[in-house]
């Protein structure tokens, strides 16, 4: 089944309710005094079954002016406008503003209708004239045009019709895409609880799936309980369709106009915009306090003019914003539409240093709204790919000059450079210091700036460098121990006449062999250091096996410290070293025997 949602426009009282009863048998205007007065103040729904069967819902405007904000929230999810002028009046103030709306936003489908024809036949086809080139400007140049009298009902037929032609050819949205669903209405149901409504233009919902809710206050998780689409009950919906959704998790109260359901962990939210103008005038000239409108919010902003077309845009609150996102510019003050701007860049750099104005503004002339994945990465310098993706960017292929490692998109150059970086500062510090372990792992993403520890260990690994025991350093480096060389080569002599004659402590402070020293050595695979103190070459554990595999098993702790011509001092850590390889094995506190 084909499913469509279609908004109206056009000026107060041009009959834009009374077309949509008519096509609808149905009241779009929900409130009692919009009855009363005759006169649509919010936003209303009614829906049909056109000839060719697709479904159809309208979402009905209000024309005056000080409702415009309730006009944009209405247009702001629409794919596709009826543009209604009244043929007994023509193009009018309001006309105007969602004509620029319409601009603003860029939609593309639509069609005229020429209302109230009864009351001016002679100058329907006319106005209709006046219309086409009132829009020539804006996406729906080429639409189709019908003149109808709702109260006669000449022209419904064809207006019938000619919906279902425009409908056949609006792309089809993805059904799979993430799920960003302005909310325009919310309210109680008894014995269901909270429900809101909107428009679903991609992506898909079921029951029993979860959202994230962003609003003006916190981020909340919610829960689907049940789906309503045109007045039935739904198991999933797919776009694009009107959607109510029964919602487990939320207070009514903490839902309004203008929050969103999103995907969860797949829309950034954002407060900081940079965009180019798309209509209106230049910004040199705009008000700097001005209302941004998307989707159904409408959220007051501040505007940092980088020349005349493109700026920054400082939002009250977060909203879910990406990458080609259009945006509708309102005064305040006058309630007029001022234009229309598209998102570049919904995550953009700081600007602290004198002339980074200047230079962003320079960028965002170059960047175009489909983006440029290969540009954002090089800013970056590393970035998650499913934040770029997140942000709008493309990310189905890797472009040129851009390094994968996991999940992370890295800048060839800035890669290059990070390992240029790393590789002096290792070969510095052994520089400085030969008995230092190396660079600290710490150190070393302090250093470079490295986001995540994935990117240290491939740095490390393509600079040539290698890891051990938290520290980094160059292959080879650390067998050279400085001023400690000459003492260290004295040890390793007396050991080799002597293996398991350890130096004494007196002897190794008298050669200034500390602790910081011993352990250069001991890295340096010149030397092994047992407990309390016990220093022996890296050959003694193996040499003393060959010793204790010539006596009678098992053996006792005197028994082996006569095979080493050692002293007890050394007998016993050895003993517990060869212990914790597994090469010998205590039997109970006086006997050991070789592990066979």
């Amino acid at each position: 089944m084909s499913t469509h949602v279609v908004a109206t426009a056009g000026h107060v009282d041009h009959g834009k309710s009374t077309l949509i009863r008519a096509l609808t048998g149905m009241e779009p205007d929900r409130w009692e005094e919009e009855k009363r007065r005759g006169l649509t103040i919010d936003l209303g729904f009614a829906w049909t079954t056109l000839p060719s069967r697709r479904q159809v819902a309208f979402v009905d405007v209000p024309g005056h002016q000080r409702f415009l904000a309730n006009t944009l929230a209405g247009l702001g999810a629409a794919p596709v406008v009826c543009f209604v002028v009244a043929a007994d009046e023509g193009w009018r103030a309001q006309s105007s503003d969602h004509r620029d709306a319409i601009a603003a936003l860029n939609i593309r489908h639509g069609l005229i209708v020429v209302t109230r024809a009864d009351r001016a036949p002679e100058r329907a086809d006319d106005v209709l004239a006046q219309t086409r080139a009132e829009l020539a400007e804006t996406g729906l140049r080429d639409v189709p045009g019908v003149v109808v009298s709702a109260v006669q009902g000449t022209g419904l037929p064809e207006l019938r019709a000619t919906l279902d032609t425009v409908l056949a050819e609006v792309p089809q949205p993805d059904a799979a895409a993430r799920v960003r669903l302005w909310v325009d209405r919310s309210f109680t149901i008894t014995g269901a609880g909270t429900v809101v409504t909107g428009t679903l233009s991609a992506g898909s919902l079921a029951v029993g799936e979860s959202l994230e809710l962003l609003g003006a206050q916190r981020k909340r998780d919610v829960a689907i309980r049940g789906l309503q689409s045109r007045g039935e009950p739904y198991p999933a919906l797919a776009p694009v369709v009107r959607a109510a959704l029964n919602l487990r998790g939320v207070a009514r109260e903490k839902v309004r106009r203008g929050d969103a359901l999103v995907t969860p962990n797949a829309w950034p939210a954002t407060r900081v915009l940079d965009v180019r103008r798309t209509t209106g005038g230049s910004w040199t000239e705009t008000t700097s306090h001005l209302v941004v409108h998307v989707g159904t919010a409408a959220v007051p902003a501040r505007l940092r003019p980088f020349g005349d077309d493109h700026g920054r845009l400082t939002l009250d609150r977060r909203l879910p914003l990406v990458l080609g996102d259009r945006l509708v510019l309102r005064d305040p003050g006058t309630h007029r539409v001022l234009g229309g701007a598209q998102v570049l860049d919904a995550d953009p750099p700081s600007l602290r240093r004198r002339g980074d104005s200047a230079r962003r503004a320079a960028a965002l002339v170059t960047m175009t709204p489909e983006g440029e994945p290969a540009l954002e990465v090089a800013r970056r310098g590393a970035v998650r790919a499913r934040h770029l993706s997140g942000l709008g960017l493309p990310t189905d292929a890797v472009p040129d000059g851009v390094r994968v490692f996991d999940e992370w998109w890295v800048h060839a150059a800035t890669y290059d450079a990070w390992q240029s970086r790393l590789k002096a500062a290792v070969d510095e510090l052994h520089t400085r210091d030969p008995l230092a372990d190396g660079l600290s792992r710490g150190a070393a993403r302090d250093l470079l700036g490295l986001p995540d520890e994935v990117l240290l260990d491939a740095v490390v690994g393509d600079a040539g460098l290698e890891q051990r025991g938290g520290h980094i350093r160059a292959p080879g480096t650390g067998r050279d121990l400085g001023s400690a060389e000459a003492a260290v080569c004295q040890v390793e002599a007396q050991l080799r006449a002597a293996p398991f004659r350890a130096p004494e402590a007196y002897e190794l402070q008298a050669l200034r062999l500390g602790a910081r020293e011993l352990a250069a050595a001991e890295r340096a695979g010149r030397v092994l250091r047992l407990r309390d103190g016990v220093v022996l070459l890296p050959t003694a554990p193996a040499l003393a096996m060959r010793q204790l595999a010539r006596l009678d098993q098992p053996f006792t702790t005197s028994e082996a410290r006569q095979a080493l011509d050692t002293t007890r001092r050394v007998a016993i850590p050895l003993l517990e070293h060869l212990d914790a390889r597994g090469w010998t094995r205590r039997l109970d506190a006086g006997h050991r025997e070789i592990v066979r």
